[in-house]
């Protein structure tokens, strides 16, 4: 008989994260799947930090769910900008806003900045069931640089605009693979498979 791979739910319908997360649970007995596709819709995000926009999350697929749950939350810290976008990454230039309006925000924002540090940071949650307890909580960086235009157009988000010093490129410009390696949500994808197989949650192939 064949084995039926665990299904886990990622509490996003953002296909680039859903890339990503899978690409990490590669050669693992695991099917991620977006929430979406388990018939869970997006739960508004109140919260003013990563970590409680990702529990919110996380416990609103849980609620819904009969399998484990991974939440992400995650958002651009610019130095400059006081920290900014931050927590209203996704929504910067207003609600319901697109990647490219968020872009053209955060660029005008920018406009005679010298100063132009800045990093992605990623919070991930992974809950057992609705009535876990003890959830499993990754957090990571990804220190880059705030670019003056668009590079680049594999990635999504803030990518085409996030110059990542050691690599010479934009995040954008990165092959899944590669970014995986040095992401902020890559090495938090890394550190939580570890954490699960520690666990005894998930299985290799």
């Amino acid at each position: 008989m064949a084995f039926q791979k665990q299904k886990i739910v990622l509490a996003t319908n953002n296909q680039g994260k859903l890339r990503e997360l899978q690409a990490c649970f590669d050669g693992f007995q695991v099917d991620i799947i977006a929430q979406s596709k388990a018939g869970i819709s997006p739960v508004d995000e109140t919260g003013n930090s990563f970590l409680a926009n990702a529990m919110q999350k996380a416990h609103h697929a849980a609620s819904l769910s009969e399998h484990p749950v991974i939440a992400d939350d995650s958002g651009l810290i610019v130095d400059s900008l006081d920290g900014m976008p931050g927590v209203y990454s996704a929504r910067y230039a207003g609600v319901n806003s697109s990647d490219e309006e968020n872009i053209d925000f955060l660029l005008k924002k920018m406009e005679g900045e010298n100063e132009r540090q800045a990093r992605f940071h990623c919070c991930l949650i992974y809950l057992r069931s609705s009535q876990d307890k003890e959830p499993i909580i990754v957090t990571a960086e990804w220190n880059g640089m705030i670019c003056d235009n668009q590079t680049g157009n594999k990635g999504f988000g803030y990518d085409s605009i996030f110059f990542v010093p050691e690599l010479k490129l934009t995040a954008a410009e990165l092959a899944v693979d590669v970014k995986n390696k040095y992401s902020h949500r890559g090495k938090a994808n890394k550190t939580l498979v570890r954490e699960l197989l520690k666990k005894n949650l998930i299985l290799e192939n």
